[in-house]
């Protein structure tokens, strides 16, 4: 079989680049050597067009709306599956058996509660400290209470790395809630499901008992299958780039949720329900829709379009259904917020404006919806991404892990400073 090739022709002479061929998408060129024997570099701000890794965890087509995990498509697993479930697809590859899923979710449960001592570092944070900050510290912390977790060169020990951050992401996000808003501490229990103990540290106190309702469970369950993995974003292209260094586990974790802080990232949806909450009411629709649409208004609208999505985000479809079920649960399926949300991706979905620019409505759209009818302020929004993502962070720097090639991270640059030049003394400048 004849291997294709991609010639560049620079400064009168060719250079053969090898062309790779994934199972699914873009053809890639291979430039590795291109700097060894061109003497150049390649520019692409953002890595918009460059494929920094070999992957077979996640697949995204957005031209298509297609979003696949392990080859399966999201809306099948959304469907059918439930988080820990699609946690066993992400870190194996296949969906489990029966026992193989039975043995992962008891592994995932006995591992939710943290050392004790870990308790004391969330006192040393301000009250009114973002639940995120909190989270950066005490994640990154890990590493100091788990010892015999942190050689990345023991395939067991990766594993049992792997166990405690998704099992111990929702306890400590939870404290780090509980410790925001003035309440004690709840512990995990382990008759309950994954979605369903989130939910009870996060809403359950000591002087009375709280029943976890099905719907908001599952609606929990959802948000955090949905937010499972998305290929190579922001934040996981910064754990791997950390954890190509060597770091610990817990340190690529906690370096992926700081990236996952910044509002063009996790602190999407937060955003999105901030402006809906600005435009208020259904009739001031038009003023902001005109708004975005005017090139010397800063006013943008958050929640539509995507980095990848050129067509519908297929999470966002999902998260639609839900935001009806939680809200007709809590009876406020009449709530404005989400009658404007209904009205302005009706809008959106019509106006030429926005067809023709694919500004179609995203995940974060809804999910903000549903997370504040649920309970949660606003501040919350971005630790509940970063426990949903942790199995796909952890994938994804397992996989690095294992690749035989595998180098720390070094982008290069396009240098415009100043050429070289002689120091002037300081009496003379």
């Amino acid at each position: 079989m004849t291997k294709k090739t991609a010639t560049l022709n620079l400064h009168g002479k060719d250079y053969d680049l090898p062309v790779l061929e994934p199972t699914i998408g873009p053809e890639v060129i291979d430039i590795r050597k291109l700097y060894g024997e061109a003497d150049v570099f390649t520019f692409d701000p953002g890595f918009t067009s460059t494929a920094a890794c070999e992957s077979t965890i996640t697949y995204i087509d957005g031209d298509k709306g297609e979003l696949l995990y392990r080859g399966y498509p999201i809306e099948q697993l959304a469907d059918k599956s439930s988080y820990l479930e699609t946690c066993y697809l992400l870190l194996y590859g296949d969906l489990p058996t029966g026992n193989q899923l039975k043995d992962f979710v008891q592994r995932v449960t006995m591992h939710t509660m943290v050392h004790e001592q870990m308790h004391y570092l969330y006192r040393g944070f301000r009250r009114d400290a973002h639940p995120m900050a909190t989270l950066v510290g005490v994640v990154g912390a890990m590493s100091a209470f788990y010892h015999d977790s942190l050689d990345i060169n023991d395939p067991w020990q990766r594993e049992v790395a792997a166990i405690r951050l998704i099992a111990k992401l929702p306890t400590l996000a939870a404290m780090a809630y509980k410790y925001s808003i003035g309440q004690p501490f709840v512990y995990p229990r382990n008759d309950l499901t994954y979605a369903a103990n989130f939910l009870h540290m996060c809403f359950s106190v000591p002087a009375e008992p709280y029943k976890v309702d099905p719907v908001l469970s599952k609606a929990m369950d959802l948000i955090f299958l949905l937010h499972a993995d998305h290929e190579q974003n922001a934040s996981t292209s910064t754990v791997r780039l950390a954890g190509s260094s060597g770091a610990n586990p817990f340190a690529c974790i906690a370096a992926g949720i700081a990236c996952l802080w910044g509002p063009a990232h996790g602190g999407a949806n937060q955003a999105a329900l901030e402006m809906l909450r600005q435009i208020g009411t259904v009739d001031r629709i038009p003023e902001f829709v005109a708004r975005a649409k005017d090139k010397n208004d800063p006013f943008r609208l958050m929640g539509f379009g995507h980095r990848v999505y050129k067509n519908f985000d297929p999470r966002a479809k999902v998260m639609k259904e839900t935001a009806d079920n939680v809200l007709g649960l809590l009876g406020i399926e009449n709530n404005e917020t989400l009658r404007v949300a209904k009205e302005l991706e009706r809008i959106a979905l019509e106006d030429p404006y926005f067809v023709e620019k694919k500004l179609y409505p995203n995940v974060d759209f809804y999910s903000g919806i549903i997370l504040e009818a649920i309970g949660f302020p606003t501040s919350m929004f971005t630790p509940i991404f970063a426990l949903s993502r942790t199995v796909g962070w952890i994938s994804q720097w397992k996989e690095m892990i294992g690749e035989k090639n595998q180098k720390i991270g070094r982008p290069r640059q396009l240098y415009v400073g100043p050429q070289k030049r002689d120091y002037i003394d300081l009496r003379h400048r």
